[in-house]
């Protein structure tokens, strides 16, 4: 499989014998030597057969692409109740717009290191936890872009923009992975993967800046850099939904199980929040006054 920008899909290593880590590995006994001339071949018990006092081994059937939509499904509709409560209440007590985003940004953030890092993004429960949080983050969020940070500029109007337009991207990249037009090679990969580092340092050294000189290198101030940044930003996080749509691709030709469809879903819907936080920045940069 190759990388992907997604640490999700990217935990998933590769065995030699071309499954993946708990997927499509031999079964026991596989690659053994055949007995000597002369000796008796290992008898195997009938088909069914079970040995006395041995636990029974699960079966569990291979992911489809029905498994990865119904999970995705069920996720981002978690995270869009979370936001729609986060985002009523913060409408009726500004004062939780603040504790909401902490909250629920940090919170969302350790689980899903805990789930990439700690290989354990199939975990239902983990990944529906991290949805939940992230709607908290994102209501809560959505409101300060909306109507605190600059002055109410479109408020739910904006809103619904940067969710059709992120839905818009990724249904776009879809059709663009499915025919082909662009194919997620290793040259291409590494190219997306630097642009997402390089992406990701010039952040935190807007952050650091803006401790020194208000405005930090004028990044997020709204201006035309700004603009031209957050551009490249919605490019990358859009060509990094190739390298998901290729790995989970990959998951399903490998027969990784079901249960693995939980990792595809979470793995989506990081990119679709960045994406979405990055589109309703980049709208209300055209909102202000």
């Amino acid at each position: 499989m190759r990388t992907t920008s997604n640490p999700v899909f990217r935990n998933l290593t590769p065995q030699q014998n071309g499954g993946y880590a708990g997927f499509g590995s031999a079964p026991a006994g596989a690659g053994q030597p055949n007995p000597q001339y002369g000796q008796q071949p290992p008898q195997y018990p009938p088909y069914g057969y079970q040995q006395p006092n041995q636990p029974a081994v699960p079966l569990t059937r291979p992911m489809t692409i029905d498994d990865v939509v119904t999970k995705t499904g069920i996720t981002l509709g978690v995270v869009t109740v979370g936001a729609i409560i986060s985002y009523a209440l913060t409408a009726s007590n500004h004062s939780l717009a603040t504790p909401f985003v902490i909250v629920g940004g940090l919170v969302g953030f350790v689980l899903a290191m805990i789930a990439s890092f700690g290989r354990k993004q199939n975990n239902p429960a983990l990944v529906l936890s991290y949805a939940a949080f992230e709607g908290l983050f994102l209501g809560a969020l959505s409101f300060m872009f909306t109507n605190v940070s600059f002055g109410g500029v479109g408020g739910s109007g904006l809103i619904a923009q940067a969710v059709l337009g992120t839905f818009g991207v990724f249904f776009g990249m879809l059709v663009v992975y499915k025919t082909g037009a662009i194919r997620v090679t290793p040259r291409f990969t590494r190219m997306i993967v630097a642009a997402m580092i390089g992406v990701l340092v010039l952040m935190v050294g807007n952050i650091i800046a803006s401790f020194i000189t208000p405005g930090g290198l004028g990044l997020r101030d709204g201006g035309t850099m700004s603009i031209i940044f957050s551009l490249v930003v919605i490019a990358v996080a859009a060509f990094s939904f190739l390298l998901d749509f290729d790995a989970a691709d990959q998951l399903i030709r490998a027969n990784a199980p079901a249960q693995a469809a939980w990792g595809v879903a979470f793995g989506l819907t990081v990119t679709l929040v960045w994406l979405y936080i990055e589109i309703l920045r980049l709208l209300s940069y055209f909102q202000r006054d």
